[in-house]
Parts: C-alpha cells; sequence; structure tokens
C-alpha cells in the first residue's frame, strides 16, 4: 500500500485537542474513562489501541477533548487487504498511518442524532467525511455504524464496520483521474501554478470543465497559452481558487468567498443547485489530499 500522505500540522492537532466548551443538552459525560482507556476495554478495538500506539495518537486521545472517534472494529480491520495493516504499523510508516487514523476522528462531542442532522464533517486529517443514512442505519462515508454513542470522559466513540482511508491523491492528480478537465490542466501548467496545487494547501478548486472551456473559444484559449500572456491566465486561474476547504453546504451558508485573485465569489442556490458567480456546480465535494474540487460549467473571469 503506497501512498503519499502528509502528516497533520502539530500546531493544528493541538489546537483541535483543546478543550471546548460543553454543548448545551449534553450535560457532563457520566464515563470516567477516557477514549483509549475506553476502547482498551472493550473487546472489539483491540487492533485500533494497538495502532494508536505505534501511532503515538493515544496520548493526545486520553487529552482533554472533546473528540468523536468513528472506531474501526476488529473486524474492520480484518477486512483491509492483506498486508495492509502490517506496512501501517512499521516504524518508518507512522505518518502515513497517524493521517489514517487522524481521518476517523473529529473535532468536537457529535453524539447519533449530530450525525444524522449533517452531511459530514473536517476530520484532524483534514478531509471531511460524509455521513448519511436510511432505514438501515447510519454510515460514515462507506463505513456503517455498528455502535453508536459510547460515552467516554473526553468524547464519544462510534465503532464502524469499515477502516475509513483519507483521499491520497492532489489536486492536479485527483483532476488528471477524472478525466475531463485537460484544458484546465494544461492551463496550470502554463501559469506555473500545477507544482503550487500539489502542495500543501489546502485550495479548494471551481475547477472548469473542458466544455466549460470550449464556451471561451478556441482563439481565446489559445492566446491564453501564450507564455507572453502568463499573467492574464495565472489570474483566470487564481479566481477559480479559494484558500483552505470550503464545501457546498459552507459556500451556501457564506454567501461569498475571496479568491487566490482578490476577487469576490458569489454563491447561491438555483433550482437546488448551489452555482458560483451564475456558473452551475455540476459535482461537489471531491476531496483531495490537499483540498476540495467542485466542477463548474463554465469558466469564472475575474471582473477586473
Amino acid at each position: 500500500m503506497q501512498r503519499h500522505l502528509l502528516l497533520v500540522p502539530a500546531l493544528a492537532l493541538a489546537a483541535a485537542l483543546q478543550p471546548h466548551p460543553a454543548r448545551a443538552g449534553h450535560g457532563r459525560t457520566a464515563a470516567r474513562a477516557d477514549i483509549v482507556t475506553t476502547a482498551a476495554r472493550a473487546s472489539e478495538f483491540s487492533t485500533l489501541v494497538r495502532a494508536l500506539g505505534a501511532a503515538e495518537l493515544d496520548g493526545a486521545l486520553r487529552g482533554d477533548g472533546p473528540l468523536t472517534v468513528f472506531a474501526p472494529t476488529d473486524k474492520a480491520f480484518a477486512k483491509l487487504p492483506r498486508g495492509t495493516l502490517e506496512s501501517l504499523l512499521k516504524p518508518e510508516n507512522r505518518d502515513q498511518l497517524r493521517r489514517v487514523l487522524l481521518y476517523h476522528v473529529v473535532s468536537g462531542r457529535l453524539d447519533a442524532d449530530d450525525v444524522t442532522r449533517r452531511a459530514g464533517a473536517e476530520t484532524l486529517a483534514g478531509p471531511r467525511v460524509a455521513f448519511s443514512s436510511n432505514k438501515r442505519g447510519v454510515n460514515i462515508d462507506d463505513a456503517s455504524v455498528v455502535q453508536a454513542n459510547i460515552r467516554t470522559r473526553n468524547g464519544i466513540i462510534h465503532a464502524i464496520d469499515e477502516v475509513l482511508l483519507p483521499p491520497d491523491l492532489d489536486l492536479v492528480s485527483t483532476a488528471a483521474k477524472a478525466g475531463t478537465f485537460d484544458t484546465l490542466l494544461a492551463a496550470a501548467s502554463a501559469a506555473g501554478l500545477d507544482d503550487e496545487l500539489r502542495g500543501e494547501g489546502p485550495y479548494t478548486v471551481f475547477a472548469p470543465t473542458d466544455k466549460a472551456f470550449d464556451r471561451l473559444g478556441r482563439r481565446t484559449i489559445k492566446t491564453l497559452l501564450e507564455p507572453e500572456n502568463r499573467d492574464a491566465l495565472r489570474r483566470v486561474l487564481a479566481n477559480h481558487i479559494v484558500h483552505g476547504r470550503v464545501y457546498a453546504d459552507e459556500a451556501a451558508r457564506a454567501g461569498s468567498a475571496r479568491t487566490a485573485a482578490h476577487e469576490k465569489l458569489r454563491f447561491s442556490i438555483r433550482d437546488g443547485r448551489l452555482t458560483v458567480d451564475g456558473a452551475s456546480v455540476l459535482r461537489s465535494d471531491i476531496d483531495a489530499r490537499n483540498g476540495v474540487v467542485h466542477v463548474v460549467d463554465r469558466v469564472l473571469v475575474p471582473e477586473s
């Protein structure tokens, strides 16, 4: 299992582990044991507890929190391809193991009711996990919750039946894999932005499809790609980039966001679909290792 993953910055992890004000309606948690001790006392989390120790995260998960942990059972870890767990537990793969485990941890105390009311939550690894529910139960990404609301002194545990794997492709590789962003990728390379979009980020990219670029006309595209117009091309592309991870529901609530081109993008809901400066978002919330992609049907040309 070869993945090129980034370690969550220590400061971000430390901040997430700071105490949070108690949420109304929860009151004091009756359980006195912390997350790790609670998991260790339950026979079905022995592999998780072992992995937390190998990743040197067990101390952090004994802290004040509160945290929500979507905890894979031993049976969930057993579903991984042969050799995967053994590879992750090797000292040289500690950063990779940390990222996998932190993808199961969310800041704050989310009980089952909170999960069913939300579309998802950003993990301490960076990318968001998606929440969904149906008559059969509650899902975290593609995993099912098999036991909910295991309360601890410093958070809450939900047992799940699959190990969640965070996205491992950067924004450029994610776009290349989709196969519908050839013009965007060529433009990013010509503008010297591709290396930046492979970097740490995170960034939110409103990615025009090839058809969206076609609407500009071949002559316009050809002109933008000429070396002497590199600055203009960079500005056009920068108008599609927002610093940080901005998911569709967050964009709709915020109403606007400032781009890397120092322009303001305006969001609205039209006929049940998110729009950005009048362009329709064809697909939203495509997670990458270093950001999130929203597919749009029009090139967002800066106003100035």
